[in-house]
């Protein structure tokens, strides 16, 4: 099943929001997350009414799916960074906002509302704080559901409920019509399980998906590649619970480059996708290592083609037999590959032979410590004949000989007699073993 990427709006805080939804759409995008701020459909404004309108069609021109976001900072109080909550002595402003944002999702024909608990002021008891925040939802929920709206509880690191286990307490409290909104990148930041359980747990729950990278502990939204997300499994198993709701990308502090940020999320989002579609495919059918592996470079770009490779080679695990055939008959991008996830020596052989350097490169990777001492120093040689960087060679520290350094010391003699120079760092090796 293909999932339906999204891109938050307060990720285009510099943008008009009919620039934003235009970028957006332009990307490829199926939808958008609306957080309703001042400069991006203010419920407070007093044409609010003809906004909704104006900005319902945009999205259907656009052919843009939306869930509203309620998490504006400065939108109720100008002093005060999300206040009121649900867990302040006077919650009507909070209560009243959200029954603003139900309205204007219903005008939309929005897929969902998210919304979250808030800090525990110091002041207030944790008991308490519970009870305010269930009678909160109670109200607020009742009204989306009178109004066919669904609304989606996020948990928020830091916040009152802050984890899967809280907002299953809270339902109980609240009862089934609250539904849940889940930050991909939270699973990371401060949930037990690993994050593709935690998307297996939340799956019948879902109404609203936000995606984002994190790393352990650190409630910080990154670009994708920068925390510790492994997001091709994320997504396969987000996919495997039927969700079909948005997955949109939330990256409040990235507004300064924002459309160049929406096109590489998109791109990793579809990349991770299909290899997350890949390695699921080939836990039941491993022969399709066959089809898969020409056409990774298809799948997930240039940049990641090699290492969604190898680990789809890893994922199929094939014989010695079916690894030689995968070698023989792929180009050598595919070799390179095989090379890395499969190194057995008789192809390691094969590739010392050839005059491409990457396979060279990959053949004295770790696979070389099942080489014999001569052959590895063969091939230790090529590698500085060819300029390779001798960094790239697997336990060069701990095998490198006096053999070596002699077979080093007649290269450097012919290479000075052609008037030529070694490589700085064969030069260095050299003398370390002289």
């Amino acid at each position: 099943m293909t999932l339906r990427f999204g891109y938050g709006t307060n990720g285009f805080a510099n943008h008009r929001l009919t620039d934003a939804l235009d970028v957006i759409a332009e990307l490829g995008y199926a939808g958008v997350a609306l957080t309703l701020d001042h400069a991006h459909l203010d419920p407070y404004a007093p044409d609010v009414k003809d906004q909704v309108a104006r900005t319902a069609r945009l999205l259907a021109e656009r052919e843009l799916a939306v869930v509203v976001e309620t998490g504006a900072r400065y939108l109720l109080d100008p002093r005060r960074k999300h206040a009121p909550t649900f867990l302040h002595d006077d919650a009507s402003r909070r209560v009243d906002f959200l029954k603003r944002a139900i309205d204007i999702a219903e005008g939309l024909g929005a897929e969902a509302v998210s919304f979250w608990a808030g800090v525990r002021p110091p002041h207030v008891s944790a008991e308490v704080a519970w009870q305010l925040l269930a009678e909160g939802c109670a109200e607020v929920v009742g009204y989306a559901a009178e109004r066919g709206v669904a609304a989606g509880f996020e948990p928020e690191p830091g916040m009152l409920v802050e984890t899967l286990a809280d907002w299953f307490r809270l339902r109980e409290l609240v009862g089934a019509d609250l539904k849940l909104t889940l930050d991909i990148g939270h699973c990371r930041a401060n949930e037990p399980a690993d994050v593709a359980e935690c998307v297996r747990i939340a799956g019948p729950h879902l109404v609203n998906v936000q995606i984002d990278d994190m790393r352990r502990g650190v409630h910080e939204h990154l670009e994708f590649g920068a925390g510790e997300i492994d997001f091709p499994p994320v997504l396969r198993a987000l996919a495997d619970t039927g969700y079909r709701g948005l997955v949109a990308v939330e990256l409040p502090r990235h507004s300064h480059a924002a459309p160049d940020v929406a096109a590489r999320s998109l791109s990793f989002l579809r990349a991770a996708q299909w290899l997350g579609d890949a390695l699921h495919r080939l836990r039941t059918e491993p022969a399709a290592i066959a089809t898969l592996l020409p056409a990774a470079r298809r799948g997930v770009g240039r940049a990641a083609a090699e290492d969604a490779r190898v680990r789809l080679l890893h994922a199929a695990a094939p014989s010695r037999d079916e690894a030689a055939e995968l070698y023989r008959y792929g180009d050598n991008d595919e070799k390179r590959a095989v090379l890395l996830a499969c190194p057995d020596p008789d192809l390691l052989r094969d590739a010392l032979r050839s005059n491409d350097t990457r396979l060279v490169a990959a053949a004295l990777g770790p696979g070389a410590r099942d080489l014999p001492d001569a052959e590895w120093r063969q091939g230790v040689l090529k590698s500085v004949f060819m300029g390779l960087p001798l960094s790239g060679v697997d336990g060069l520290a701990s095998r490198a000989d006096a053999e070596l350094g002699r077979m080093l010391a007649a290269l450097r003699r012919e290479r000075e007699a052609a008037g030529r120079t070694m490589p700085d760092d064969a030069v260095d090796l050299l003398e370390r073993l002289h």
